[in-house]
């Protein structure tokens, strides 16, 4: 596979990523993932990254109790939505994405 020339695509790369929110609870993680974010957009020359920063069982949860989680928003692919308001294949589909630790 080729390397792709990240820093002479128009518009910039994208980054879509699940983090878990236990990912962040301490200061060394948060360093990682400033690391992270400075690795992509320096040497990757990147130019947006959309977060989802929420368990997967919380999504489960609010898929079986959306009265419950009725505030809860999501990153779907390029826009924001309440996930209750989802239909039940895209909720799915948040559910299944990888979920990524530091």
């Amino acid at each position: 596979m080729g390397k792709l020339p990240t820093g002479a695509i128009l518009g910039g790369v994208l980054l879509n990523q699940k983090l878990n929110p236990s990912t962040l609870e301490n200061e060394s993680d948060k360093q990682k993932l400033m690391v992270l974010l400075r690795t992509f957009f320096e040497v990757h020359k990147g130019w947006h990254i959309q977060y989802n920063i929420v368990s997967r069982d919380t999504l489960l949860e609010a898929k079986k109790h959306p009265d419950q989680y009725r505030d809860l928003v999501v990153r779907v692919a390029g826009y924001s939505a309440f996930f209750t308001a989802l239909s039940p294949d895209t909720q799915d589909d948040i559910i299944a994405r990888t979920e990524h630790t530091l």
